[in-house]
């Protein structure tokens, strides 16, 4: 298994480690549910690292993302980042990433770990006749994300930039421990937080990250930082209605089946998949996204039914219970013609059927919970 900087800090901490698409993760530390409500409440920080990094430089580069991605790469100012998906030339989902737009000519891409490999193959593939660089620097460029409403307090005290500045989905350069770093407001749990990239630590080196960790937990004490793992990351992105790749989106849903929508700008000009997508608008989607709440007890899970009046309509594709609303949610895909929001469904768990609604996500209040709460500490 690939280990993180962190993966041996962890083992020796007592966390539960588990294989995670190739990585040796920590699923949890105390409990899913605490790790998930520090989250919520106050604050929690996890190692990103298996995500996969790549670095995009050349006079061409913003020409060549435009070209691979759905978002328009030329409406993003450097020292932002925005949410997009890489398609096929079906119109399907062949990862969704970050990008961060650094300098003019210097992106960083940021992929899901189990697409890494799939997706630099796509790059380079597709990279013909594009002045271009492409680098993988997973491995040299440790992750971690801090994520909770205490979350800009434990960090100022880490870093000299002013954080009240570096608002939602901003960027900045900063030294933490004199290692080049990126910063970036943004996340995977619905909460306000950061996302941290240290500059060319090699995992030979990884005492000096394990330093900069160390100091940022000394930092979060006073705030109730947790150390969070992967069990706790999937309950929050899940409360808010954030896609998980191999679950929700893969090669055969296209952005606007999963209402992602927002991500795809089919006016910026040509890019791969937007005929299919194209297509699609003009002749009707095969199947949508939705939002599921159970209305009785139980707990839905990936693969199981969802009827309306003695039809089975679509399937669940992310299910959990959740540690906040303390009731099943879940999302999956419908038949178009039965998304309604308030529109009463029924799960197939197990031998029966439990009654659920179709909501909008977040499933959490955001006035009381996530980045847009309303009393922020």
């Amino acid at each position: 298994m690939l280990k993180t900087h962190l993966s041996d800090l962890f083992e020796s901490r007592g966390a539960k480690m588990v294989e995670f698409v190739g990585w040796k993760m920590p699923l949890w530390f105390t409990s899913i549910t605490e790790e998930h409500l520090a989250v919520r409440n106050k604050a929690g920080i996890f190692d990103v690292s298996h995500m996969g990094r790549m670095l995009i430089e050349g006079k061409d580069s913003t020409h060549f993302l435009n070209y691979v991605t759905t978002n328009n790469v030329e409406k993003l100012r450097p020292g932002r980042m925005h949410y997009s998906t890489i398609c096929n030339q079906n119109g399907g989902i062949k990862d969704d990433v970050m990008l961060q737009r650094i300098t003019e000519d210097k992106y960083v891409l940021v992929t899901n770990a189990s697409n890494r490999e799939k997706i630099y193959n796509w790059l380079i593939q597709n990279s013909k006749g594009y002045e271009v660089k492409i680098e993988d620097v997973t491995f040299e460029v440790p992750m971690l994300a801090i994520q909770g409403p205490y979350a800009e307090k434990i960090m100022q005290k880490i870093v000299e930039i002013d954080l009240k500045k570096l608002t939602f989905w901003r960027l900045a350069t900063c030294k933490i421990m004199g290692y080049e770093t990126i910063i970036s407001n943004s996340g995977y749990t619905g909460e306000n937080g950061f996302e941290i990239t240290v500059w060319r630590i090699p995992r030979s080196e990884s005492e000096n990250f394990i330093k900069i960790y160390m100091e940022i937990l000394k930092a979060g004490e006073e705030y109730g930082l947790k150390e969070c793992g992967l069990g706790a990351r999937d309950t929050l992105r899940l409360e808010a209605g954030l896609v998980l790749y191999g679950n929700d989106i893969d090669e055969d849903t296209t952005p606007l089946e999963a209402k992602l929508d927002y991500a795809v700008k089919m006016d910026k000009g040509e890019f791969i998949g937007r005929e299919a997508l194209q297509r699609q608008l003009n002749e009707g989607l095969r199947k949508v996204r939705v939002g599921l709440k159970m209305l009785e007890k139980g707990i839905p899970r990936p693969h199981y039914e969802i009827w309306c009046e003695n039809e089975k309509i679509g399937v669940v594709t992310s299910g959990t219970y959740s540690p906040l609303l303390n009731i099943g949610i879940a999302m999956g895909y419908v038949k178009p013609k039965y998304d309604e929001v308030g529109r009463e469904v029924e799960i197939a768990i197990r031998e029966r059927r439990v009654k659920a609604k179709m909501v909008e996500w977040p499933f959490y209040n955001e006035e009381e919970y996530g980045r847009r709460r309303k009393n922020v500490p």
